[in-house]
């Protein structure tokens, strides 16, 4: 057999096998691939398991190019830890405007699952909405199932509670949202969200000369019936997705603008109301795309947390996937999942113990396909092959 021992910037030891005899033992799925059905494209993925066991795997429908335009909101459910998959199904189509950004978060109390979504104009594009000089503005909406995704409710607005009326662009995760298991707020339902913001400081990062970029969250306390913004988080942040550690503190990890070619960290000690300055994870590269972070839990007496990026500087390639035993402080394990161009993933732990990722990936564009894949996490530790490497 032959061994490749790579050694990233980060001093992470990655190993590939390069044998090509070697077994597949993991399940790898595409649910959605470009060209292929009703829409041009499709992008964005979102994974969650509902409290019946159901694997709901979100996507965007794009008929055009571009993060505006006509996009409607897809879903795909399986029943079987991803073995098979339904048909694609519409949850949200609004004529030629954007339905995008899918979020979800399932309450587990009620077994209600909650899919946050945003809505634009269809001819606004994304720099009028940031500079405010579209014919509308960006907008966060809620919609729920309670029959594990077969029917939805019609969207619910939650601009007057959710967005400052300074914010242009405004985005839910992409990804998931978490209800809190741990001390004062145990039950909160806790969705990450960001937005665009004036920021005349021109020592950060700046879109369109005037404009920054912020990420915040979004909380509820009554199960979904009412919800409240936290503070943002600024400089410099977009795309986020949460982890709720052991003590009940919670980690939000960002897309970052400033420079350091790495992750954002804040954390909150109130349930997500308020969040600490920004540091940046060195051992999270990147190279400014969303990420998946996930609290899979137990694992051989240990706590695992999962995280999913193309761990590179530049470019989107080299879906990887990180494994933590301390909570996040170090990442002392990556499995390559991907070699060639990839983007956007999302993470979640399937009713059998295993693993799921969901992400975008391709030979010539991250954009060409949206692959499922799952393994028992016994895979992250050994030699056995996972992806395409």
């Amino acid at each position: 057999m032959q061994r490749t021992i790579r050694y990233l910037a980060t001093g992470i030891v990655m190993i590939m096998i390069c044998n090509s005899a070697q077994a597949q033992q993991a399940l790898q799925q595409t649910l959605w691939e470009e060209g292929e059905g009703n829409y041009e494209s499709y992008r964005i993925p979102s994974i969650i398991v509902t409290t019946n066991g159901t694997l709901l795997a979100f996507a965007e429908g794009r008929k055009e190019p571009g993060d505006t335009g006509d996009i409607d909101l897809l879903l795909r459910r399986s029943f079987d830890n991803g073995k098979t998959w339904t048909d694609p199904q519409v949850v949200w189509d609004d004529g030629g405007n954007t339905c995008g950004n899918p979020n979800p978060v399932v309450d587990h109390e009620t077994g209600r699952i909650f899919l946050f979504s945003t809505w634009n104009l269809g001819r606004d594009t994304e720099k009028e909405i940031i500079t405010k000089t579209s014919d509308d503005t960006r907008r966060p909406y809620v919609l729920y199932s309670d029959d594990d995704g077969e029917t939805w409710s019609e969207p619910r607005e939650l601009t007057d509670c959710c967005k400052e009326s300074s914010w242009g662009w405004y985005a839910t995760g992409p990804g998931i949202g978490i209800q809190l298991e741990h001390g004062k707020y145990e039950g909160r339902l806790v969705i990450p969200a960001n937005h665009s913001y004036d920021e005349r400081d021109s020592t950060v990062y700046r879109r369109f000369e005037d404009y920054g970029y912020g990420a915040h969250v979004l909380i509820s306390d009554d199960h979904g019936e009412t919800w409240q913004k936290s503070e943002p988080i600024r400089p410099g942040t977009n795309e986020s997705q949460l982890a709720e550690l052991n003590d009940g503190t919670l980690m939000m990890n960002m897309r970052s603008y400033n420079g350091e070619y790495s992750r954002a960290v804040a954390t909150s000690a109130d349930g997500g109301e308020t969040w600490s300055e920004i540091e940046h994870d060195h051992q999270l590269v990147e190279s400014q795309v969303q990420a998946s972070i996930f609290n899979y839990g137990d694992y051989k007496d240990k706590m695992l947390m999962l995280f999913s990026n193309p761990a590179v500087p530049v470019g989107r390639t080299h879906m990887t996937l990180r494994a933590s035993f301390d909570e996040g402080q170090h990442w002392a394990f990556a499995k390559l999942i991907h070699g060639g161009p990839s983007a956007y993933s999302s993470l979640a732990r399937l009713p059998n113990g295993n693993i799921g990722l969901f992400f975008e990936a391709g030979t010539d564009s991250p954009y060409e396909t949206m692959r499922f894949v799952s393994f028992p996490p016994d895979m992250l530790f050994s030699e056995k092959k996972i992806g395409n490497q």
